[in-house]
C-alpha cells in the first residue's frame, strides 16, 4: 500500500467531518443484487466508517478493515458496538473466514494490484457478492471549477487519481468493472450510478479538499497556500456533482 493511501489519518477528523456519506440507495441496490439478506460482510479501507454505518444494519455484521489506527478510532466513534474494526492492509488479511459480501468504498484503488482478485475471491463465499463504489466529487458550474484549477494550478496539475488500469474516462465500463469483467475469480458485473448533488459552504469545501490524498501529499505550507487561494476564488457557497458508480460482481461458484 502505498505511502499516498496512509496518509489519511493525520486528518482522520476532517475526514469525518467533510466527506459525505452514502446514501440508502446504495444499501438497496447492492442488496437487490445479491437477491438475499446479507448477514456477514467486509469492508475494505474503512476509514470513520461512512460506508460501515450504512451496511452494518440489523442482522448485518461488519468486519471494518483498515490499515490505519488514526482513522479506526475515528471509525469506532460512529460504528455500532455490532462492528468489528481490525487494523490490517487488505494485502495483510490471511485466509480464514468467508463473508456473503466483501465492498470497498473510495478505497480500492489504493491495493495492491498484484493478486487483488484472487486475495478478494478468498474473502468471499462462493457465490458472494463483492461491492466498490465512489466517484470524484466535482464542481458542477464550470466558471467556478475553471477558477479553481487556475488557483491550484502552480500546485497540482489534477487532484483525482486516475484510473488504475488506464481505462479511458469515456468507455462505458470503468475500472474496477474492467478488471473484473477479466478475472476469472467473478461473474455477473455490472456498473450502475447514483446520482448525487451537494451544496457546500466555500469553507466546506476546502475542507472537504482537505482530505484529498493529492492536497495532503503536499508540503504542509504549500497547502496552506493553495486552500487559501481556492477560497478566494470560490463563491458563498458551491454545487458539486458527487454521482456514486457502483461496481457490483459474484464470486464464481465453479472456483
Amino acid at each position: 500500500m502505498s505511502g499516498r493511501a496512509l496518509s489519511f489519518g493525520a486528518v482522520a477528523r476532517a475526514y469525518e467531518r467533510f466527506r459525505p456519506g452514502y446514501p440508502v440507495a446504495l444499501l438497496d441496490l447492492v442488496t437487490a443484487y445479491a437477491g438475499r439478506p446479507l448477514r456477514t460482510a467486509l469492508e475494505i479501507g474503512a476509514g470513520t466508517g461512512k460506508a460501515t454505518r450504512l451496511f452494518a444494519r440489523p442482522g448485518t455484521t461488519v468486519t471494518a478493515t483498515d490499515p490505519d489506527g488514526a482513522m479506526l478510532a475515528e471509525l469506532r466513534r460512529h460504528v455500532p458496538a455490532t462492528v468489528r474494526p481490525v487494523r490490517a492492509a487488505f494485502e495483510d488479511l490471511g485466509p480464514g473466514e468467508r463473508y456473503e459480501l466483501v465492498y470497498a468504498a473510495a478505497a480500492l484503488h489504493w491495493t495492491d494490484p498484484r493478486g487483488r482478485w484472487s486475495r478478494v475471491a478468498a474473502l468471499l463465499e462462493p457465490g458472494g457478492v463483492f461491492a466498490s463504489f465512489g466517484g470524484p466529487l466535482r464542481l458542477a458550474d464550470p466558471a467556478v471549477e475553471e477558477a479553481v484549477r487556475a488557483a491550484r494550478a502552480p500546485f497540482l496539475d489534477t487532484d483525482e487519481v486516475p484510473s488504475p488500469d488506464g481505462t479511458p474516462p469515456d468507455r462505458e465500463l470503468q475500472w474496477p468493472g474492467s478488471e473484473l469483467q477479466r478475472s476469472e475469480w467473478f461473474t455477473d458485473v455490472r456498473q450502475a450510478v447514483i446520482e448525487r448533488r451537494l451544496t457546500l459552504g466555500a469553507r466546506d469545501y476546502v475542507g472537504l479538499l482537505s482530505t484529498v490524498s493529492a492536497y495532503l501529499e503536499l508540503p504542509a505550507p504549500e497547502q496552506e497556500q493553495v486552500y487559501g487561494r481556492i477560497e478566494r476564488v470560490l463563491p458563498g457557497t458551491v454545487e458539486v456533482d458527487a454521482d456514486i458508480t457502483v461496481h457490483l460482481a459474484r464470486r464464481r461458484r465453479d472456483l
